[in-house]
């Protein structure tokens, strides 16, 4: 990748975070700065990212990826930092997932050269912006998924219409009924792979591919049970498109698992039983920065019922906080904090983790019973046990849930190390 353009996007005190006065600058100059979050260096709320906790969890991941034979397609949605695709695929990925075309064409100005659009190719200027780009660079390695014979009929029109000179490759997605997009029984997938076979040779079908995010069962075994059958049906579909030859040559793609439920993929997709060269691909997006409530939640299921993964020693670690300042205790069990729905995700609230005082070197657990009662725009509403220290001017640090709703709040977030000394400044494109 190209990381280069990055640094003629000058970052200035119009970034949330940035001290006010201060001269704009190119972004691979932060760390000269020495700027540290607990000494009050930067205006606040501030969104970081800790560099200890991104190594680990990138080396935790291909532990993982060599344990279960599985290759990774992180999805770029969660964070949409060309600088985090770099790590990413520096770790080993074997391409970016991406589900729109905006953050396609963002990847691709900064030399991601295979991508796997998890979303069908829809849209006269989407499909042209796609041809385009495979007729202009012959490396770029591009999939996307189709789940009707109306898809078809536009991809291979336009690629034809374009002289293409090679096939558009696809993934036969798979539903369920109530899910999103996906065909939802076997009749239609195959109906739709034949389509993409009497496409030949400007499309090409390379394997399936489905989503299992969204079941919520009323137990943790009831979801992974509703996982096991949609994993199964996606099977499914293989195994019959297979024995009518319908798979262009090469690897078949096996691809699903997002960041809760990637080790069940991993498993079932595995042991597919297809006489012929499997690549199971999993699309975890979130286990790089990993969060404090959802997806700590998830992994924790995910260890319980996978408990060989205890053997990859310690497991994934909140790597995004956001700070904000105590601006007002205006009752006893109650404070007020600089941070608010514009800062920080809230389909689940976060959590307060630490806390210090101006001075202070280092920060401190903040004990139990203090808890995010709600979010306004700019506000944070924090309920705290009668013997809380916090005070006015105090700094209080957040973990977070659901981190792909937190990073869209933040043209820049700042990598610090273990004393929150800020060491590098991650754009994301949103």
């Amino acid at each position: 990748m190209d990381l280069a353009p990055l640094d003629r996007l000058l970052l200035d005190h119009r970034i949330k975070g940035i001290p006010g006065g201060t001269a704009p600058f190119p972004p691979s100059a932060i760390g000269t700065k020495r700027w540290n979050v607990l000494r009050e260096d930067m205006t606040l709320p501030v969104a970081v990212l800790k560099d200890s906790a991104l190594t680990h969890n990138g080396a935790w991941m291909r532990r993982f990826l060599d344990a279960s034979g599985a290759a990774i397609a992180p999805h770029g949605k969660t964070t949409m930092s060309p600088q985090l695709f770099s790590r990413q695929l520096a770790d080993g990925a074997w391409a970016m997932t991406l589900a729109t075309i905006q953050q396609v064409q963002v990847a691709r100005d900064f030399g991601v050269g295979r991508i796997v659009l998890a979303n069908q190719l829809v849209g006269r200027r989407a499909i042209r912006y796609i041809v385009d780009e495979l007729k202009r660079d012959p490396d770029f390695d591009f999939y996307c998924l189709i789940d009707s014979t109306a898809n078809v009929a536009a991809l291979a029109g336009a690629a034809r219409e374009a002289k293409l000179g090679r096939p558009l490759q696809v993934l036969l997605e798979g539903g369920y009924p109530g899910g999103r997009t996906g065909c939802r029984d076997l009749a239609a997938a195959l109906d739709v792979t034949r389509a993409v076979k009497e496409a030949g040779p400007v499309l090409a079908l390379r394997g399936v591919e489905g989503f299992e995010g969204l079941f919520h069962g009323a137990t943790a075994e009831e979801t992974a049970g509703q996982v096991a059958r949609f994993l199964d049906f996606l099977v499914a579909i293989a195994v019959e498109a297979s024995h009518e030859d319908l798979f262009a040559p090469g690897p078949l793609i096996l691809s699903a698992g997002g960041s809760a439920f990637y080790d069940l993929v991993a498993k079932r997709f595995g042991d597919a039983g297809i006489d012929r060269e499997i690549m199971v691909l999993i699309r975890s997006g979130c286990y790089l920065t990993h969060d404090s409530v959802l997806y700590r939640e998830a992994f924790a299921d995910l260890v319980a019922r996978s408990r060989e993964l205890a053997a990859l020693g310690p497991g994934l670690l909140p790597a995004l906080e956001v700070w904000a300042y105590v601006q007002s205790r205006p009752e006893p069990g109650k404070v007020l904090l600089t941070m608010g729905k514009r800062d920080v995700s809230y389909d689940e609230l976060p959590v307060p983790l630490s806390w210090c005082r101006p001075g202070d070197a280092r920060p401190r657990a903040i004990g139990d019973g203090h808890v995010v009662a709600g979010l306004n725009d700019q506000h944070c509403h924090v309920s705290v046990p009668a013997g809380s220290p916090l005070r006015v001017g105090d700094l209080v640090g957040f973990g977070v849930s659901h981190p792909c709703l937190t990073f869209d709040k933040w043209p820049v977030l700042y990598v610090v190390d273990d004393d929150y000394t800020v060491v590098d400044a991650v754009r994301t494109f949103f």
